[in-house]
């Protein structure tokens, strides 16, 4: 895990694809919640929001 996000922060400083980041920090916080969610009694709540 650690060696892709070192790839990815390569490839975002060479190419100058600093854009991506805030993109690719939003879809993990969301990966996040929705496997946090899952499983737990906060998922009507989170629900609600979508």
């Amino acid at each position: 895990m650690v060696d892709l996000l070192k790839d990815l922060w390569g490839f975002m400083k060479e190419r100058k694809k600093f854009w991506l980041a805030p993109i690719i920090i939003v879809m993990l916080l969301l990966g996040v919640l929705i496997v946090v969610a899952q499983g737990s009694a906060v998922a009507p709540f989170i629900y609600t929001l979508f």
